[in-house]
């Protein structure tokens, strides 16, 4: 495992952007209110052949009655514990404030665990000058840095290295799969990936757009090995309005174009809803494996087979052409059949990866299509002689080589598809068929 590095202070400071900065990414979200930052979000950051893992953190508040900013203080406080370095960010042009002080008492009772003190916002000399004043938090030298510009920075991370001490070789994780948690607001995306890690990692209420960056979890138990993304609930175009929550949804948006399986959350006591099915085409023109999980069943009433069945074929209904894909009934507050899910998801990732030999493949399928023929047109007999599924692509992708491929119609590719549906396993995923010039 990487060192950890927590990088900590009260709002509005710029520990986001300090965050961005040093991972070279933008998956912390940046705005001018405080508060924006809530869930914990990880990264990675190398420097001079070092590599170290990042958390940002939201804003640290004390005595205050709000919510959100007690369950972030709980966030905040977990990072600390769990971090091998404390990256402690204040505003050099505010000064010193009370708050500052009190974050400053509380870390510098952390035993064992180094703290930097760094002074953010030092974009000209005039600034820095004016950090000697925080060295009555009683932490060490502050370090004027600027993280919108990167001035400082350099120096700041010498000193994390240097402090760290040994280094680590980095984790081979981008090659681990990702499975994004995805669907429409208070639908229990937090509450499920809580369930899954057996742990309050998230911050959980009944507000809607509590989540708002994408959160990446690294789930390694039971056999397991593979990255959960926890996503901002989507709403229609038209129902957001705040900067904030825009971001939220494009940082959700890419989080399934980045992800191997998304795992779309239903609401049970809602159904499925026209939104619901938006999220779906998106998953479907970004070409994602599937599993639906129908969350909230502890709240139905009726939960007879019969009822079961009956929402089952009318989600696949509702999602059809697209059919093939697993749906399971679970709770995350009762923790009922979450495994499941998990042995699902990854059951459809192997599924995604599966490769048909040649010659198999045309064992199976040519005497089918000698025997339903694709229709002639204008007189003219089409040949399909040969197939074939194309290595190294993102999803199984398979090629049949016709005398006429331009004849060959949507109906009857969907044929193909299907008959190689029910001879091999790719359920959750979706499949692409050519045909092309023999």
């Amino acid at each position: 495992m990487s060192k950890l590095v927590a990088i900590v202070g009260r709002p509005n400071v710029g520990k986001s952007t300090l965050f961005n900065r040093l991972t070279g990414t933008r998956a912390a979200i940046v705005s001018e209110h405080a508060g924006t930052t809530r869930d914990r979000q990880y990264g990675k950051c190398e420097w001079t052949g070092h590599e170290f893992s990042l958390v940002d953190t939201g804003g640290w508040v004390v005595n205050s009655d709000d919510i959100f900013e007690g369950e972030i203080r709980k966030q905040v406080q977990v990072a600390t514990e769990e971090a091998d370095l404390i990256l402690f960010v204040v505003d050099s042009k505010n000064g010193v404030t009370d708050l500052d002080a009190e974050v400053a008492s509380i870390l510098r009772r952390q035993k064992g665990v180094p703290v930097v003190l760094c002074a953010n916002k030092a974009d000209n000399n005039e600034d820095t000058y004016g950090t000697a004043e925080f060295y009555s938090l009683g932490l060490g030298d502050p370090y004027p840095i600027s993280a919108a510009t990167g001035s400082g920075t350099g120096d700041l991370l010498d000193t994390v290295v240097s402090l760290l001490g040994a280094d680590v070789q980095a984790d081979e994780g981008e090659r681990l799969p990702r499975f994004a948690i995805v669907g429409r607001p208070n639908a229990g995306k937090s509450s499920l990936i809580n369930a899954f890690i057996g742990e309050d990692r998230h911050i959980v209420t009944d507000i809607a757009g509590t989540t708002r960056d994408s959160i990446l979890t690294r789930y390694d138990k039971f056999g397991f090995d593979f990255y959960l993304v926890d996503t901002a609930g989507i709403r229609k175009k038209k129902k957001v309005n705040e900067d904030l929550e825009f971001y939220s949804v494009m940082r959700a948006i890419r989080s399934i174009e980045n992800s191997d399986v998304c795992i779309l959350l239903i609401d049970a006591t809602r159904g499925i809803e026209a939104q619901d099915l938006n999220i779906f085409q998106i998953i479907q023109r970004n070409s994602k494996s599937l599993v639906v999980a129908v969350n909230k069943w502890d709240l139905v009433e009726d939960k007879s087979p019969t009822a079961v069945r009956y929402f089952e074929e009318t989600v696949h209904q509702r999602l059809a052409p697209f059919t093939d894909f697993p749906v399971i009934f679970t709770s995350a507050l009762t923790k009922q059949r979450i495994f499941r899910v998990l042995e699902t998801a990854k059951a459809v990732y192997q599924n995604r990866r599966m490769r048909v030999s040649t010659s198999r493949l045309n064992e199976e399928l040519l005497p089918l299509i000698e025997a339903y023929p694709p229709p002639s047109v204008k007189g003219k007999f089409i040949k399909i002689k040969y197939c074939a599924q194309i290595p190294d692509t993102q999803i199984p992708t398979f090629v049949f080589y016709a005398n006429l491929p331009q004849y060959v119609k949507e109906p009857y590719r969907r044929f193909l598809e299907n008959k190689i549906r029910e001879r091999w396993d790719f359920c959750g995923t979706p499949i692409n068929v050519f045909v092309r010039q023999k």
